[in-house]
């Protein structure tokens, strides 16, 4: 069994360059990876294009590289409650894709199966189809979607072993699943990192050959996004 496990968040960025495009899974902020993500900033690595559902809060996850101006390209579904995100967007400042979120997610995992493309309703009719491709299947117009191309995919998981078999926790699951294997080096970054045979392998999500690197991630957060409560 090959040993993916890394000892550090630095030794895992690696041959992170300006320049590159990285996926990274999460919803909001919910399943990010918190520990690259505060690296990259470090680091001050920029001109990216990242991928992902969205970019975070002005002040977490993705919108801490945005503070930055370390991005130069967003591919994501939707804007959410990133203001500086949005202010960038409408300014010129920062090249934005928006994709239809399945489409988003199709992509993600044709890339991770090692799809070149595939036709989908999705966006027929609106700009999301101008230069695209546009076929007719059962009666029904479908644009072609490519699968993404990206340098490094880095996704977040609740437990992990050394071979890189991961476990994700309730919702983190989200686009971490899909992103997984689908850059050219995926990047795992776990709360628990355990050895090998640990784990039941009736619980595992993705398996091991999906990950190139694996390293525990030190503190995490959780921020929640919108808390709503009840008041008695």
């Amino acid at each position: 069994m090959i040993n993916k496990k890394v000892n550090t968040v630095q030794e895992a960025l690696q041959g992170v360059e300006n320049g590159m495009t990285i996926m990274f899974g999460g919803f909001g902020l919910c399943g990010i990876p918190e520990n690259s993500i505060a690296e990259l900033v470090k680091k001050e690595t920029h001109n990216l294009t990242c991928i992902s559902n969205n970019a975070g809060v002005d002040d977490f996850g993705l919108g801490l590289l945005l503070q930055k101006k370390q991005i130069k390209k967003m591919i994501s579904s939707y804007v959410g409650e990133n203001a500086e995100f949005e202010r960038q967007m409408l300014s010129g400042e920062l090249q934005v894709e928006l994709v239809p979120q399945g489409t988003l997610a199709e992509r993600c995992r044709a890339a991770q199966a090692g799809i070149p493309a595939f036709f989908t309703p999705a966006g027929y009719g609106t700009e999301v189809a101008e230069g695209k491709e546009v076929r007719e299947f059962n009666g029904k117009m479908h644009i072609m979607e490519h699968a993404f191309k990206a340098d490094f995919a880095i996704v977040k998981a609740w437990k992990g072993d050394e071979a890189g078999n991961l476990i994700f926790k309730g919702t983190a699951r989200n686009f971490n699943g899909c992103m997984a294997g689908a850059g050219k080096i995926t990047i795992a970054e776990v709360e628990e990192l355990v050895p090998v045979g640990t784990l039941d392998p009736n619980q595992i999500h993705i398996p091991g050959i999906m990950i190139q690197r694996i390293f525990q991630g030190n503190v995490y957060e959780k921020r929640i996004e919108q808390r709503t409560i009840r008041i008695r």
